[in-house]
């Protein structure tokens, strides 16, 4: 199956703030499409939607961003109308870290996460020192531990969940040499560490390993997890929008995308109760 071409694709590394207001005033004109930030891994479903949506009418701007920095600066500054990239607990870092007004306005899926090598088939196998790669992120990393954790590796601070750091590690018996590195980064590093935490997402896009290879993945059964539609509060009710998400979430075509994107490697958010 091929995806719908966008008749505009914009690819944008992170942007300085003073940059992104030379353009802001141009997202704010009536006859200017719904304009969604993205990154590489969500894209090719929305492109899907994207193609739905323009059946109806509705003309979408699927922006897309090397980065997970630049989504939200951007919607923060009224350059897009909405993004589809976080989950709530990053989005909530976000809004703390950077005083970001954004709210989530709906659920996309939920995607596994897994820790994958090309070395090894085992964690029996991971000699004493060796090389582990996590995001570098503050909830995405914790994340990470929690799947060392999972496997036996290393143990955490009772209750810390999510919000786990390096210092929060009570036992590493294999002494395990843990790299931060930013997520999106993280299939890259396979070839030079002994495991990584990996996004199957991406790792799809790659052809690194085969996405259903984790040696362990965290199970889909973590609703804090779910990607969320995000806009600022005064979008959030934009009709164009809601009907987007709508068009995303019920679409056969959409989910046709979404099954050849992401294998069995994730749920519908907005199926889970």
């Amino acid at each position: 199956m091929s995806f719908p071409s966008l008749s505009r694709r914009h690819w944008l590394k992170t942007l300085a703030c003073g940059a992104l207001l030379g353009f802001s005033t141009l997202g704010m004109a009536s006859d200017a499409p719904l304009k969604i930030g993205t990154t590489a891994a969500f894209a090719p479903p929305l492109e899907v939607a994207v193609a739905e949506a323009a059946k109806e009418g509705i003309e979408v701007d699927l922006v897309e961003f090397s980065d997970w920095i630049s989504p939200n600066t951007t919607l923060a500054h009224g350059d897009i109308d909405a993004n589809y990239f976080q989950h709530i607990p990053f989005l909530e870092n976000a809004r703390k870290e950077g005083g970001y007004d954004l709210v989530p306005v709906a659920p996309g899926v939920l995607n596994n996460v897994g820790l994958y090598s090309k070395k090894y088939k085992s964690f029996a196998e991971l000699p004493e020192g060796a090389k582990v790669a996590i995001a570098n992120d503050p909830v995405n990393g914790g994340r990470g531990l929690l799947l060392l954790e999972k496997a036996g590796l290393i143990s955490l601070k009772p209750g810390i969940g999510y919000k786990a750091t390096l210092d929060d590690i009570t036992a590493n018996p294999k002494k395990l040499d843990i790299i931060e590195l930013e997520a999106v980064q993280l299939v890259r590093a396979l070839d030079d560490v002994d495991l990584a935490q990996g996004y199957p997402l991406y790792i799809r896009l790659s052809n690194a390993v085969d996405p259903h290879s984790a040696l362990l993945f965290d199970g889909l059964d973590h609703p804090e997890y779910v990607i969320q539609f995000v806009a600022r509060p005064q979008g959030k009710d934009d009709p164009r929008l809601r009907r987007f998400i709508d068009i995303y979430q019920h679409s056969s075509a959409v989910r046709a995308a979404l099954d050849q994107s992401l294998g069995g490697l994730y749920v519908p958010g907005w199926e889970k109760k």
